[in-house]
């Protein structure tokens, strides 16, 4: 009896292998056919970028693309996001796709044809915008992912939630906005997300390849304001008042020093940087106050609570020493951008089948920043990027992102298709539940985090007031 029953065995092995071999080849298949498509999108896109909360042609091209599809369609989710459900005519899992929509205040000056002339109002400013952050090709490709996995509905198990989301750039002041206001209005919870993914396109990452990190991948990126106050007088006459100038200049100093000299860099990189000074209104006085602002990048949580505590005591203890005052503020925008390391590793093969695992990279992390690090407070989430680099050329030749000169060929990206597909095909709740308790990885939420986090501002992890860049 054994040998009939190995043989039905391998054979039942066998047909599965097959069977994931052929979805996989339609997959692949599909999203070449769709290619030219989704460059078409991508350039429309790129030709009319809008801001912030205000994307709302860019919401109204979605909508039409997913309502012929026959998805199920919200819309006006936080502001002017846009979600589309298909579900699968097997039962399975539910997995988020998500892709942000927003441009940046930019003005172009890549000589394409499809460059953007799009000017508009940004804080009291005429300023161009640009899609000089490559969102664009991010909701091409999830337009792209939309349409082939609506042909395979035959063959889905379970559901797909296609969140598209307004003003991971950032909304306009004193607007809620990203997201954290999608996850708000519950977009994480109807119907309950199992897992989330996101691609990211790279400038200096060569196209046809994808980039990954299990773990920490992204900054949290927090913003501070530091206002430093002495006591005015005549610039002939230091001695009769108190400098706010020099004392700020003895900070920015003071503050570089809790990078080289207080943080264990081997743990995680951190970076301070102060981006903006303002204060005085002639050369020969000694003004009373003058602020200061700038960004703090972190890579691990303790790390990024420990820093904010650093920079409070240094810029007042400095300003104390010279007869001065130092207020320090501190807003959160985003989180650390952590890819659950059990999702990841039961990921990587969907990848290597997407593209060959000879073009799939493990990276290091990065110091940039991303509003994506809130979904994963609510499920396991992988983000990873997509190269958009033409090849042949040397990475520090390309254009970075949020400049005026941002590149990509968007020739591959039919691969974030494929990626994305082969993803929610492979998924499997189940075993990630069972390795995620055997690592105690799935979730890194703690009381000590909690508590961190309710102290300040956060509501269920979720700020507020969010601005996010």
């Amino acid at each position: 009896m054994k040998k009939p029953i190995a043989t039905f065995l391998i054979c039942l092995f066998s047909v599965n292998v097959l069977f994931a071999n052929g979805l996989t080849d339609e997959i692949n298949q599909s999203a070449g056919k769709i290619l030219p498509k989704v460059v078409e999108w991508r350039r429309h896109l790129h030709k009319s970028p809008e801001l912030g909360n205000r994307v709302f042609k860019t919401a109204a091209y979605i909508e039409a693309h997913l309502r012929k599809l026959g998805l199920e369609v919200r819309t006006k989710v936080a502001k002017t996001g846009v979600v589309g459900i298909l579900k699968g005519d097997l039962p399975g899992p539910v997995v988020g796709l998500r892709a942000d929509m927003d441009g940046l205040p930019v003005t172009e000056r890549v000589n394409v044809p499809f460059a953007s002339k799009e000017k508009t109002e940004y804080n009291g400013q005429q300023v161009g915008v640009m899609h000089a952050c490559g969102h664009d090709s991010h909701v091409a490709m999830l337009m792209g992912t939309a349409e082939v996995l609506a042909g395979m509905k035959n063959k889905l198990k379970g559901t797909i939630v296609f969140i598209f989301q307004p003003a991971e750039e950032g909304p306009p002041e004193g607007e809620e906005g990203g997201a954290a206001l999608m996850i708000k209005e519950g977009v994480m919870n109807n119907p309950k997300i199992d897992a989330i993914f996101g691609i990211h396109i790279n400038s200096q990452t060569e196209i046809g390849k994808i980039k990954y990190k299990s773990g920490s991948f992204m900054a949290a990126a927090d913003w501070f304001t530091i206002k430093v106050k002495g006591k005015q007088t005549h610039g002939s006459q230091p001695w009769s008042g108190v400098d706010p100038i020099m004392t700020a200049s003895q900070i920015i100093q003071g503050l570089q020093t809790i990078v080289s000299r207080q943080s264990n860099l081997t743990k995680a990189p951190v970076v301070i940087t102060i981006g903006k000074i303002n204060g005085g209104v002639r050369e020969n006085i000694i003004p009373e106050e003058m602020t200061m602002a700038g960004t703090i990048r972190t890579l691990d949580d303790e790390m990024q609570k420990d820093v904010h505590e650093r920079i409070k005591t240094t810029a007042q203890k400095i300003a104390e020493s010279v007869g001065a005052t130092a207020e320090v503020s501190i807003e959160t925008k985003t989180l650390v951008t952590y890819n659950t390391p059990a999702l990841v590793e039961q990921m990587l093969p969907s990848l290597e089948k997407s593209i060959g695992k000879e073009n799939l990279i493990e990276t290091e992390w990065t110091t940039g920043a991303e509003d994506f690090s809130y979904f994963r407070l609510k499920a396991p989430a992988f983000f990873f990027n997509v190269g958009g680099m033409p090849k042949g050329t040397n990475p520090k030749d390309a254009p970075p992102h949020h400049t005026p000169d941002f590149y990509i060929d968007d020739s591959r990206l039919d691969v974030g298709v494929k990626a994305f597909c082969n993803l929610v095909f492979d998924f499997d709740k189940t075993k990630l539940e069972r390795d995620g308790k055997l690592s105690g990885r799935v979730s890194r939420s703690s009381a000590a985090k909690k508590e961190w986090l309710g102290a300040r501002g956060f509501t269920n992890f979720l700020p507020t007031r969010a601005k996010f860049y």
